[in-house]
């Protein structure tokens, strides 16, 4: 058998290596994400990281371990946003240069912040792969030494330091929920953990718009996945790495792939009940409890592996008003009224008396129809859950309006 890139040992020393620059972050009980998933939910949030995400341990273990030469010349990665920061942030620390290619889909925030830590950042290409190869010919043009940000060794032997602490300070843990894009936090979560406590269960969770490791998994081998839009953008690599999959494919236990709107929910629900900011790829393995995906974890204390908080906020009050939809706590209907005085103050009474609170209404006279004495108003109501929205109705319909 070939010998395995990253062993347990790689990891351990990582961690002695990164100790000085990377924290260890909390690892809480969450009462309750526990009393709406079932299990006894415990929260690995290493978005608490200087920059926000997990990719600091690979990020800073890799610098470490690179010849002076290169050190003196810097480093270049292609990254998407998250290991662009942790390369920017140590690199700044361990006084090495760094450029990073990020292609034009990287969040305004990850550029943004990568750029105050000192990093020289390019935009270029419309997916991982492009952004990839300027970053390969700028390595060869300018003496630069790249660094993977998923499939290098050191990387993922860096990332496996978290599966560490989770064993250290979950004890009892009988599973961890891991996203995987890449699968280089995956991989080195996979290699700690098996080593140390074999029956502990590794699920990875996809976005369905992503699916790299499904791919890999049915192909036997690392294949392209085109690229969707998905809140999770830390996880759209297009492709899991070559190492990252050997180290994943005879460890992992299950995979699954949880759809766009759970990943909404889940933002909200860590926002909500946790008080906690987190990107799409963090709230993967809290939608996928949230979904269904994942059975056989009722009462059992499970590990939910926060990888990042850096979610535009732009994005993010998006994703709070669709989670607002999702949850029947906003609502919007057409309704024709009166267009003479106190047609849209009974509209208002209905519903006041209903228990709902109007968020905003629009008038649409122009294409009410022929009737001038009539109009149709768009209203946008706060409401308690979905069984409230129907009492509105009902009520609405009672009154005489027709929605």
């Amino acid at each position: 058998m070939a010998e395995q890139p990253v062993t347990l040992s790689d990891i351990r020393a990582a961690r002695r290596r990164i100790r000085s620059g990377v924290i260890v972050t909390p690892c809480p009980q969450s009462i309750p994400l526990s009393e709406i998933t079932g299990s006894r939910i415990v929260c690995k949030l290493d978005n608490f990281q200087r920059t926000g995400s997990f990719k600091e341990r690979g990020a800073r273990n890799a610098l470490l371990r690179l010849p002076r030469r290169n050190r003196l010349r810097g480093v270049i990665a292609a990254s998407a946003g998250n290991h662009a920061l942790g390369l920017a942030y140590h690199g700044r620390l361990l006084g090495i240069p760094v450029t990073v290619v990020m292609p034009q889909f990287a969040p305004l925030i990850k550029i943004a912040t990568c750029q105050r830590l000192g990093a020289r950042v390019i935009l270029h290409g419309g997916d991982f792969a492009e952004a990839r190869a300027e970053a390969d010919r700028l390595a060869a043009s300018d003496g630069l030494a790249y660094i993977h940000g998923f499939d290098d060794p050191d990387i993922i032997a860096g990332q496996g330091t978290l599966g560490l602490e989770i064993l250290e300070q979950v004890p009892d843990v009988d599973a961890i929920v891991c996203p995987v894009g890449g699968g280089g936090l995956l991989a080195g979560l996979c290699v700690a953990v098996k080593a140390l406590r074999p029956r502990v269960k590794i699920i990875a969770v996809e976005s369905v718009a992503t699916g790299n490791l499904s791919a890999a998994l049915r192909a036997g081998r690392p294949v392209r996945v085109p690229r969707r839009a998905t809140l999770a953008d830390g996880l759209a690599t297009l492709c899991v790495g070559t190492l990252s999959f050997g180290l994943i494919r005879r460890r992992v236990d299950r995979v699954v792939r949880v759809e766009e709107k759970w990943i909404s929910l889940a933002i909200l629900r860590m926002l909500e009940l946790e008080k906690t900011v987190v990107e799409g790829a963090a709230a993967a393995p809290l939608a996928a409890m949230m979904s269904g995906q994942i059975r056989g974890l009722r009462g059992k204390r499970v590990a939910l592996v926060v990888c990042g908080g850096n979610i535009d906020p732009v994005i993010l009050g998006r994703v709070i008003e669709r989670g607002l939809v999702h949850d029947g706590r906003l609502t919007r209907f057409k309704v024709r009224i009166s267009d003479r005085p106190g047609g849209l103050a009974e509209l208002c009474r209905v519903i006041a008396a209903c228990g709902a609170s109007v968020n905003q209404v629009d008038h649409d006279r122009a294409f009410s129809g022929p009737d001038v004495s009539e109009t149709h108003v768009v209203c946008t109501v706060e409401t308690r859950d979905r069984n409230h929205v129907a009492a509105l109705h009902r009520a609405l319909r009672r009154a005489g309006f027709r929605t």
